[in-house]
């Protein structure tokens, strides 16, 4: 049975196209803009912003950042649509060690 590309390879090549990543984490559906990639700690993550979807914490109106691991990610789409974004209030601290960024 063939392996599909993994999920890091899937967030990373829809940050090169600029396309949304529709997935669930921790239980909540959330439509993402992927904005950095890479490691921290070890582990794979992303700094994504969030604009439509739920969230523990709730969404507010224009969406907001999120922190994300993508081991926790599940039901990954990657698919076109609007660029979303606004400017970083403060530096990113979610990736460590990156190996993408695109500017908003």
């Amino acid at each position: 049975m063939p392996v599909g590309p993994s999920t890091y390879e899937l967030i990373r090549q829809a940050m090169l196209e600029r396309q949304q990543v529709e997935a669930v984490y921790d239980g909540h559906r959330r439509r993402l803009c992927p904005h950095v990639i890479g490691t921290a700690k070890g582990e794979q993550r992303a700094l994504f912003f969030q604009f439509a979807g739920t969230s523990s914490r709730g969404l507010p109106p224009g969406g907001d950042w999120r922190c994300l691991s993508l081991a926790r990610l599940s039901e990954v789409v990657v698919r076109d649509g609007s660029w979303h974004s606004r400017p970083h209030s403060r530096p990113q601290h979610c990736v460590e060690q990156v190996d993408l960024e695109i500017e908003g």
